[in-house]
């Protein structure tokens, strides 16, 4: 009895070190995702008025230049990087709660304002197969607490709640503490959020159990209104003020390089840990940058729109010693791909119904994926409901209030300046069957015409405006 004990003891001991090897072998991953960043607020992509040294350095990795977010807005994009699915198949259309609009003249569907505990995240499928799951910042998937990080498959959530920002109320100071935030305590008076966030980022990493993988969703409230910055750094700004510089908020700036640090002391605690060779690193953002907060140019219009301007986004991937060093990719890429490739180097199974691919292959083989990008917003904010879809170098938009369509070729009229619809009829026909097709294989809700339509409330200037 003794002999067999003393061999299912050792039996233990092998498969638990064979687990332990197992588990080192996966690479640890983070993922910096950031709130309402336009692709033309980092150096890297051609700011000279913003500095974001740290950011710019990921580029050392891989830079996609025609990257996009799922949604022009931020809780669908969000969803659509925990599930790999688009927003429209997930019915999650929206910011959370979305802006009310009784008077106008579509009806908005009946969407749903959550992340469905019956979806799988990213953070379930990767816990499968041995990883530590954190998330740290924004969450904005649902109001009650069912539908928190803690809930959706992550081991540790600090900071994810129901609030899309640390709005400034008689609780909060916004983001300088007090944060009235839940799940994450207040820190001394005049603390900075995007500080406080990164420290605790720090303290997991670590204090991480060790000879386990860990994935890092690091999805910072900044830069989303209200717009503020630390004192000292304004003041910077204030002093690199050009008068033809079409970026010109100080206090914006502000908000962005104190990001920068933040990625900065990220990326220096991984390589004082020793990980930076074994983490998979991606810097991310959920939507175009606010107008006129900042600018997107030569993007038209920004965060709430249809157009370049409120989808084309940064993003960067970065592995040390693993990917090619400063690639810049021009394959058009969506939040969705975010979770696949992860799930692909994780060795994760993906559940049904994923719309991301692997960009595995695109980095390490040039692989091209022939697929048309679809986007389906059927709300109103800065702009109307609307669909739209990329395939190759076509952009066509469709307006649900009159379904009217505007054609852009994005390869020489990036501007999105000269809508070719009456030109190109084959073009608009051809798009347009593949939208149509799309919105049925995914189930994507439809506007409807309002029985309480009244003109003079809906066409009253700003009547769309709104900033969630």
């Amino acid at each position: 009895m003794k002999k067999i004990f003393g061999f299912l003891l050792l039996l233990i001991a092998f498969f638990s070190a064979f687990g332990q090897t197992l588990n080192s072998s996966k690479p640890n991953i983070v993922v910096f995702f950031i709130d309402d960043m336009g692709r033309q607020d980092l150096s890297t992509y051609g700011s000279d008025f913003y500095k974001t040294p740290a950011i710019d350095k990921l580029a050392d990795g891989v830079k996609f230049t025609n990257a996009y977010s799922a949604c022009t807005v931020c809780s669908p994009t969000r969803a659509a990087l925990m599930t790999g699915k688009y927003p429209a198949r997930l019915h999650v259309t929206d910011w959370i709660k979305g802006k009310n609009m009784p008077w106008a003249k579509l009806a908005v569907p009946d969407w749903t304002m959550h992340l469905d505990l019956k979806e799988k995240t990213i953070a379930e499928s990767l816990k499968e197969v041995g990883y530590k799951t954190w998330h740290v910042g924004k969450w904005h998937l649902g109001d009650e607490e069912k539908y928190w990080p803690q809930n959706q498959g992550f081991d540790v959530n600090i900071a994810g709640n129901f609030k899309g920002s640390p709005i400034k109320n008689d609780k909060s100071n916004g983001y300088f503490s007090p944060y009235g935030l839940e799940m994450i305590e207040d820190g001394p008076t005049g603390e900075y959020l995007t500080d406080r966030l990164t420290n605790e980022a720090i303290n997991l990493i670590k204090k991480r159990p060790k000879n386990q993988p860990f994935f890092l969703n690091l999805a910072h409230y900044a830069v989303h209104t209200p717009i503020q910055g630390k004192e000292e750094k304004i003041k910077k700004y204030q002093a690199l003020l050009k008068g033809a510089n079409p970026q010109k908020n100080p206090e914006y700036a502000a908000m962005i390089e104190s990001v920068d640090e933040s990625i900065a002391r990220v990326m220096k605690t991984l390589e004082e840990e020793k990980l930076l060779e074994n983490t998979f690193i991606v810097f991310a953002t959920d939507n175009g940058a606010l107008a006129p907060i900042s600018t997107s140019k030569p993007f038209k219009e920004g965060k709430g729109w249809a157009y370049e301007g409120g989808t084309r986004t940064p993003l960067l991937i970065y592995w040390k010693g693993k990917i090619e060093s400063k690639k810049v990719i021009d394959e058009p890429a969506i939040t969705m791909d975010i979770y696949s490739t992860i799930m692909s180097l994780a060795g994760a199974k993906e559940p049904e119904n994923v719309d991301g691919k692997s960009l595995l292959p695109v980095i390490t083989e040039n692989k091209q994926y022939d697929r048309p990008l679809f986007w389906h917003y059927p709300h109103y904010h800065l702009d109307k409901p609307h669909g739209s879809v990329r395939y190759g170098d076509w952009k066509l938009i469709q307006y649900f209030e009159d379904m009217h369509y505007e054609l852009y070729n994005l390869k020489t009229d990036i501007g999105e300046t000269r809508n070719l619809s009456k030109e190109q009829p084959e073009k608009v026909n051809e798009l347009g069957m593949l939208m149509i097709n799309w919105r049925k294989e995914v189930n994507a809700q439809m506007p409807s015409i309002n029985s309480n339509y009244i003109p003079e409330k809906a066409n009253k200037k700003g009547a769309y405006s709104g900033i969630e």
